[in-house]
């Protein structure tokens, strides 16, 4: 078996991958950088797959690739899956090779919750939604189907509904809450919310979690636990990620609903960081959480980048998270948990603030079509333990 080394490894192949080994960069000019991608292709811009690609005509595939090898010099392996870790000889194995490393960074992410389909199309009516390639499978049969169901009713789901009907494809929207949003929004605007989709013509099958179904040569047919059926030419899955944390376990790393690292994001073992959506890390005003959002990818991809080069900083960025469709853009900080008691502000129907308390404290802060404002609910939150319900009202525009 073969052994290459690189100064710096990164497992995964995704925007952390990127924003990592530009971190690198900016610490160590020359040393190599390997990336182990499952992929088939090279870092790219992860949010355009289920947003601009499907609304902006402007926004054409080529702004798709983040230039990671170009930009950094790294050495990107495609289709090339990591099997094992071992710290304490400081090596990766993949694919039939043994890869040395002086630190290594661990961004493995996660894969798509997959659908409890019979799939006897071999996966050409039966989707999951998490890469460009997924991206390019959904937008084919975009074109050559007329009916597409879409399941689940978070980010991803709701992003690719909306993204379906807009280019003229009869979809349908199942999902397990009684209203859609109502899971994140207080219920006056979980109902504002979803008629964004009626009105757009999104069929919206509420309250129905997928229990079984069939796929084949004719479409799919979905059965509901209710034991009602959906029927349509093909379904995508947009159930989230079950975060992929194998490698790290067997390895003996510690997992905690992902891989434990401090505030320099540095695991369990030695010259081990990890970053990403599959971190678990102490954030310096929420505590500690693990962040699936773009936000946080390319932040926490960058300083984890410069650590393993040997910056030794704390991470200290507070991500947001955000999504957009049929024209509101919504931003997040900390919390959206629609349980929680929540002071509302709007300047009008379509321009607001929402903050959620918990025990009458801010832990969460919902920006509604209000721009240049993460600072503020950042500032919110860190600030949390001296607000009171009546500080809340006009402290964001």
């Amino acid at each position: 078996m073969t052994t290459t080394h690189f100064d710096y490894l990164i497992v995964g192949g995704g925007m952390v991958a990127d924003t990592a080994s530009r971190g690198i960069r900016e610490i160590d000019a020359d040393g190599s950088i390997g990336i182990l991608s499952d992929d088939v292709d090279e870092p790219y811009t992860r949010p355009a797959l289920s947003k601009k690609l499907w609304t902006d005509d402007e926004f054409t595939w080529e702004k798709v690739p983040l230039g990671t090898a170009d930009d950094t010099g790294a050495d990107i392996r495609l289709q090339t899956r990591a099997t094992a870790i071992r710290p304490d000889a400081h090596e990766v194995d993949a694919d039939g090779e043994t890869f040395s490393y002086g630190t290594l960074l661990v961004a493995t992410g996660g894969k798509p919750v997959p659908l409890p389909v019979d799939d006897r199309t071999d996966g050409e009516r039966v989707l999951s939604f998490r890469t460009a390639e997924d991206y390019r499978r959904l937008r084919s049969l975009a074109k050559d189907l007329d009916r597409i169901v879409v399941v689940g009713g978070g980010y991803i789901g709701s992003e690719l509904a909306a993204a379906l009907v807009q280019n003229d494809v009869d979809t349908v929207l199942v999902h397990t809450g009684a209203v859609l949003g109502d899971s994140m929004f207080p219920p006056a605007l979980a109902d504002r919310f979803e008629k964004l989709f009626r009105d757009a013509g999104v069929e919206i099958v509420a309250g129905s979690k997928v229990e079984g179904g069939q796929a084949g040569a004719d479409g799919v047919r979905l059965q509901l636990e209710n034991g009602d059926e959906v029927r349509a030419d093909a379904v995508v899955s947009g159930l989230g990620i079950e975060v992929a944390t194998d490698l790290a376990e067997q390895a003996g790393l510690t997992v905690d609903d992902g891989i434990v690292v401090d505030a320099q994001l540095r695991a369990s073992a030695d010259d081990v960081f990890a970053a990403g959506d599959v971190a678990s890390y102490p954030d310096r005003i929420l505590g500690r959480r693990r962040v699936e959002h773009v936000d946080n990818a390319n932040e926490q991809g960058k300083a984890a980048g410069r650590n393993l080069a040997g910056a030794a900083e704390a991470y200290t960025h507070t991500p947001y998270y955000y999504s957009a469709v049929f024209g509101v853009r919504y931003e997040a900080v900390g919390t959206l948990d629609s349980s929680l008691d929540t002071v509302e502000d709007w300047t009008d129907a379509d321009h607001g603030v929402v903050y959620y308390l918990d025990d009458d404290r801010v832990v969460g802060v919902l920006l509604w079509n209000v721009e240049d404002a993460r600072d503020a609910a950042r500032a919110v939150l860190a600030e949390a333990e001296t607000l009171t319900r009546d500080d809340l009202v006009g402290r964001i525009r």
